[in-house]
């Protein structure tokens, strides 16, 4: 008698998790807190390349993450030159936004990606693949980014932008905390992130029993 292996089913996402793909300098950090004051506000949880221990390949690490998360935010933003000697375009964000639609286009049902940028119509010349794809133009600062999120994520009882951006503030006003618990200057560590995940995720909390968003059951 001959015995066939089953075929693993693949679990279902986590319906909260969000998958960011963006660019991990300096000059982006201001977005990036947006991005996780924005979707802890909405509900959701923001997740990182750099939060996942071991060492695995990084693509591969990456790829897991992206099959545990239901949604995909792919920041092109950032993808050019850079401003050393050796100057050479970025092709990180381009790259994990590749395995985000391979896997889409293997699970229909298990993912979601978006691609987000700040300046309208350039995706046509970065990415000329992507036409037909309606990007979220966030115009380079934490606003637009909050009001994209909006839009891209939208609900019935979702907090105000001008709300958001006081929980924004309150949580940039705590990055020196922050950084000096985690003893680096590295905004994207992991141990970083995940404080700045807790203290958003504790203020959005805040918020939903103030009378903002519905409370999870």
């Amino acid at each position: 008698m001959i015995w066939k292996r089953a075929a693993r089913v693949p679990q279902p996402p986590d319906p909260r998790a969000v998958f960011l793909n963006i660019p991990y300098d300096e000059e982006f950090s201001s977005l990036y807190l947006a991005y996780i004051v924005g979707l802890f506000q909405l509900d959701l949880v923001p997740h990182l390349a750099s939060e996942i221990p071991g060492g695995e390949r990084r693509l591969d690490r990456i790829l897991a993450l992206i099959k545990r998360c239901r949604y995909s935010i792919h920041d092109l933003s950032r993808v050019e030159l850079g401003v050393a000697p050796t100057a050479t375009p970025r092709f990180n964000m381009p790259l994990e936004l590749g395995l985000a639609i391979a896997w889409k286009n293997l699970r229909p049902r298990h993912h979601e990606w978006s691609v987000w940028e700040s300046e309208a119509y350039r995706i046509q010349r970065s990415a000329s693949d992507l036409n037909g794809t309606d990007p979220y133009i966030h115009g380079g600062s934490p606003e637009g980014v909050l009001s994209e999120l909006r839009n891209a994520f939208v609900q019935k009882r979702a907090p105000s932008v001008e709300r958001m951006l006081v929980t924004y503030s309150i949580v940039e006003g705590n990055m020196e905390r922050i950084l000096g618990n985690a003893g680096s200057r590295n905004f994207y560590a992991a141990s970083v992130f995940k404080e700045l995940c807790f203290v958003a995720s504790s203020l959005a909390e805040i918020d939903r029993n103030r009378g903002g968003l519905v409370p999870r059951p």
